[in-house]
């Protein structure tokens, strides 16, 4: 098709998507962990340091290939939560898990600032360590936030952490930032990468069996224990999503819902066996 009119034609499939995505349930993560949540989101609108840092990365996170600053304001949020809920579990006392909840807010809002570039968090690790240097945080806690930020990859080997707090930062960064691989994937960030790709829906949809196993793959890869729990729920959701989606792709837009039955038992059945 004309690359003129793809973002037209991606318009209407994020809004098919999006319909369907809105007919699931609320994730469990967010009904089982919901003090966690609000804690983390009260904390994150009353802290000085994360307003100021907010408007520092949004520039850098504008036009940012589907990982903008509506991805990461909830990969930050997450984040927050997972920390909390974790640190719930190792005993720690209300301040100590406060200031955590800081650094996961910061390891979430600057995690994809070099997305842009190739190797994006070894470089969005060290441009990180330059934002924070004007920050009150530590030299201790900029490190962890660094070396979470660096570990936030997908099927790549994390770098070692020797302390117990940058261990768990940077688990729960790449859960929260793991986390939008579920339903998230389908109702905004698939579309931004494609339109900003300008990937031709021919092309989008030869890649679409091998992106969902590529999300299929990504269940066993969470980190801390909560995100072990939760985390395979997400993707769940996202794959159930993605497989609707196609089944409505495939038929051409035209007469899904009487066609989409028969599709849909034998893409779950391919999908199953």
């Amino acid at each position: 098709m004309p690359t003129e009119n793809m973002e037209p034609e991606y318009d209407r499939i994020r809004t098919m998507a999006r319909r369907i995505a809105f007919r699931y349930p609320t994730p469990d993560f967010y009904l089982d962990h919901i003090e966690e949540y609000v804690l983390s989101r009260r904390l994150f609108g009353f802290d000085p340091v994360i307003s100021g840092l907010q408007r520092a990365v949004a520039p850098s996170l504008s036009d940012n290939k589907g990982h903008g600053m509506k991805h990461s304001l909830a990969v930050a949020l997450d984040a927050g939560a997972l920390i909390v809920a974790e640190g719930k579990k190792l005993g720690g006392c209300g301040g100590e898990i406060r200031r955590k909840v800081l650094m996961a807010h910061c390891a979430g809002l600057l995690h994809d600032i070099e997305r842009k570039k190739k190797n994006h968090a070894e470089k969005g690790a060290v441009r990180a360590v330059e934002i924070l240097k004007d920050y009150p945080l530590s030299k201790e806690e900029v490190e962890d936030i660094r070396l979470a930020i660096r570990n936030h990859e997908a099927f790549k080997s994390p770098l070692k952490i020797d302390t117990a707090d940058g261990a768990m930062l940077s688990a729960c960064l790449y859960d929260a930032d793991k986390f939008r691989w579920g339903p998230d994937n389908f109702t905004d960030t698939i579309w931004d990468m494609v339109t900003s790709a300008r990937v031709p829906l021919k092309r989008f949809m030869e890649l679409y069996p091998s992106g969902m196993e590529h999300l299929e793959r990504i269940k066993t890869t969470f980190r801390s224990d909560t995100g072990k729990i939760y985390g395979p729920r997400f993707i769940d959701m996202g794959l159930s999503i993605g497989r609707e989606l196609y089944i409505i792709l495939e038929t051409g837009f035209e007469d899904t819902r009487c066609r989409s039955s028969r599709h849909e038992k034998q893409f779950y059945r391919e999908g199953n066996d």
